[in-house]
């Protein structure tokens, strides 16, 4: 990767940032601290990775992505709209009742969005399905799914695995946000997945742990995840809860809760002051 694409990407992924806080203010609802910790790998996904047309949202040979961990959708939502698949300023009416963006996506009333996901372990399933779908039907397309590391305590998550590796699904990528935390602390608390790579190799899949935040680590695991033939990828990416926004970070009482308008001008301080930084660079 060159610098300069590098120091796009996390322009781009600042931009993302900003978009979580600016959506969760305006509707004083919504969940930033995992948005915020995947914004690299949305940003990433969105302008490098995917193959996809904002100008034919249902284009039958675009890759697809499933927003497993659908609470997240203030990140995804940021990401489609830098993209180009609709207004920058539709950010805004998140959660509204006559808005396109809701709390979780909606496939039959969001452009970009490639299924309805909310329910946790559910995404998988279907990402899993879509993949099997186009290698009956000959397409290249891949699919990727990005799920959060409480959400692997659901069971239906390791079925999908196990379908995923009998049906030798190389064209689907799972990708797992490791940031540690869910709504009611810390996953080794709660219920632990750890540890996470191995029980992803014992179900059949090959796997790259990477930190969440380093896009030169992001491109060598997807490189490889496309020359992987034979079993599905999984991508398991440290990250920071909350990133780029100091009173968030690694706190999981942001997990579900907007900023207010004294925090709302706090992060995009630092958002700003980050965008700044990156440019400068």
């Amino acid at each position: 990767m060159t610098a300069d694409e590098r120091k796009r990407l996390m322009a781009l992924a600042c931009q993302v940032r900003m978009g979580v806080i600016e959506g969760t203010h305006a509707a004083k609802a919504g969940h930033p601290g995992g948005s915020l910790s995947a914004a690299d790998l949305f940003a990433y996904l969105y302008f490098k990775e995917m193959n996809i047309d904002p100008e034919d949202s249902q284009w039958a040979d675009r890759d697809r992505f499933v927003l497993s961990k659908g609470h997240t959708a203030p990140g995804l939502y940021a990401a489609l709209a830098l993209r180009g698949f609709f207004p920058w300023e539709e950010l805004k009416t998140l959660r509204q009742m006559d808005s396109r963006l809701q709390g979780h996506p909606n496939m039959n009333e969001t452009p970009g969005v490639d299924m309805s996901t909310g329910s946790l372990g559910q995404g998988i399933s279907a990402a899993a399905g879509m993949a099997l779908a186009a290698k009956h039907m000959g397409k290249s397309c891949r699919v990727y799914t990005l799920l959060g590391d409480g959400e692997i305590q659901e069971g239906e998550v390791w079925e999908a695995m196990m379908f995923a590796h009998h049906y030798k699904l190389d064209n689907l990528c799972v990708v797992i946000d490791n940031n540690g935390l869910q709504i009611d602390g810390s996953i080794a608390d709660v219920m632990s997945p750890y540890p996470i790579p191995e029980k992803l190799r014992a179900f059949g899949f090959a796997v790259a742990e990477i930190d969440g935040h380093d896009f030169d680590a992001m491109e060598a695991a997807f490189t490889l995840a496309r020359e992987t033939k034979g079993v599905p990828f999984a991508i398991v990416m440290k990250t920071t809860k909350g990133k780029d926004v100091s009173y968030m970070e690694n706190q999981a009482g942001w997990h579900g809760k907007a900023p207010n308008d004294e925090e709302y001008e706090q992060a995009m301080t630092e958002l700003k002051a980050r965008l700044a930084e990156v440019e400068a660079m």
